[in-house]
């Protein structure tokens, strides 16, 4: 019997097999994140290759895209606790009801998200205070990510779902395929036609030319392909949710389950918007310091992804397992897998910021030849790096509390963090420390987040009365 199935029956697992199993688990959702960050870093590293207006134009529209899509995959999370929940009472029959209404559900509202994105590119650049030379690039590559919303969308509920059910090994091997593909489709659509010298032959490499458009198109088309296979396999192969077994029951929304998820994913959707509100308005703090401040500040962004999306992937684990047991009754086991995966990820991120420090200078270089943004951008990761440990406090506590559907007071947390915190001090410190300033505001906010999230775990105040 596997170990998650033991949650499900109520055998008892001993603390050894709890950490393994937590381990077991993170460890393709962390491979699943780090592919989604390596897809980043090749985007970066590839339009970096374009120069310093280029990179600027995709980096001041990263937090309007990050808004976008994250209040997409936290709707979709909404159905996914319901999943999880429903497994671990071994409900198999309405957890295939929850999975298709969310699958309607989330596409419907990902489409009603693109077409207001489409509607707000043009303007939406000038309105973060780019400058005249980047925002055409800027508008162009948001429209092409905003458009394939849907199909994004489809991609982050299909493999939550298939997390929820503890299947993590397919989602990472597919997260995997999908960073290889964007290698293929950015190296062809980015550049030019080229000539290649290998071994004394002389090569021509086809390319399209397109710059920032193709580094665009590169990553959405390496996204759709990954979720209709994410999709495929979970409506036909996954047991427990295989719905086109049962492919004549209904799809439509009932509102006992709209209502649930409603409940479960507003407050991670506004905390979401408020968080990524904030992000616009570092952006909008960061525009005035310039071209290299901007670029800096979006290539550092992706290199600090390196060392946080780890916590990200033991967070999916913590909601997996936390969410199970609670759908099991097993309230034991819900406190003792929030505080191993808790401090699973702080342990991994500490490693991760030793990391990061170190290597710093080496993965700026690898994502831009410009030595001012590279310089700039390597002194404001060695700052970040101070506060990695508490930051995965902050990420894989949410994914636990996440787990058994307390997301209201997190959201206020993160809300009050913020805003009250990282934007008041950032404002102050960019006039006279720069971009520099920025990133010590932010390091001091995750840290006092870290901080407040810890003691709600040890508080027990997240649990629900039972």
């Amino acid at each position: 019997m596997s170990d998650i199935k033991k949650i499900q029956d109520g055998q008892a697992l001993s603390r050894r097999e709890q950490l393994m199993l937590a381990v077991k688990l993170a460890m393709p959702a962390i491979l699943a994140q780090l592919s989604s960050i390596m897809m980043q870093y090749i985007d970066a590293s590839m339009v970096g290759r374009l120069g310093t207006d280029p990179s600027a134009s995709v980096g001041l529209m990263s937090s309007s895209l990050w808004l976008f899509w994250g209040i997409c995959s936290m709707v979709a999370m909404g159905f996914s606790v319901q999943v999880a929940h429903c497994l671990g009472a071994k409900e198999f029959a309405k957890a295939r009801s929850v999975l298709r209404q969310g699958l309607v559900s989330v596409v419907v509202f990902s489409m009603l998200m693109a077409l207001l994105g489409v509607a707000i590119a043009p303007g939406l650049p000038h309105w973060l205070g780019g400058k005249a030379e980047i925002t055409a690039d800027a508008t162009l590559y948001f429209t092409v990510f905003v458009s394939a919303l849907p199909m994004l969308t489809l991609n982050y509920i299909c493999g939550g779902m298939l997390r929820s059910a503890g299947q993590m090994k397919i989602p990472s091997i597919l997260n995997v395929l999908m960073c290889v593909l964007d290698v293929v489709f950015n190296f062809f659509l980015i550049f030019p036609a080229r000539q290649l010298d290998i071994a004394g032959m002389q090569f021509i490499v086809p390319g399209a030319g397109l710059g920032v458009l193709g580094a665009a198109l590169g990553t959405v088309l390496a996204e759709v392909i990954v979720a209709l296979l994410m999709c495929r396999y979970l409506c036909w192969r996954q047991e427990e949710l295989n719905i086109a077994r049962y492919a004549r029951e209904s799809f439509r929304p009932t509102k006992a389950v709209l209502k649930k998820a409603l409940r479960i994913s507003l407050p991670m959707t506004l905390e979401h918007a408020i968080f990524c509100g904030a992000q616009i308005m570092i952006t909008i703090i960061v525009a005035p310091l310039g071209a290299v401040a901007i670029a800096a500040n979006a290539f550092a962004v992706t290199a600090e992804s390196l060392c946080y999306m780890p916590g990200f992937g033991i967070g999916d684990a913590a909601t997996t397992l936390v969410g199970q047991s609670y759908g099991a009754r097993r309230f034991g086991l819900v406190r003792s897998f929030a505080r191993i995966s808790v401090g699973m990820g702080m342990a991994v991120m500490t490693i991760m910021a030793v990391v990061l420090y170190v290597c710093a200078p080496f993965m700026m270089e690898l994502m831009t030849p410009v030595e001012a943004i590279a310089d700039l951008g390597a002194e404001i990761l060695r700052i970040e790096a101070w506060a990695e440990p508490m930051y995965a406090a902050s990420i894989v506590a949410y994914g636990a509390f996440v787990g058994v559907g307390d997301t209201l007071w997190p959201a206020v947390m993160n809300f009050g963090s913020i805003w009250l915190v990282r934007i008041p001090v950032a404002a102050i410190l960019a006039p006279s420390s720069g971009l520099v300033g920025v990133w010590i505001a932010m390091a001091i906010e995750l840290t006092f987040r870290g901080l407040i999230f810890l003691w709600r775990l040890f508080s027990g105040a997240w649990l629900p009365k039972h």
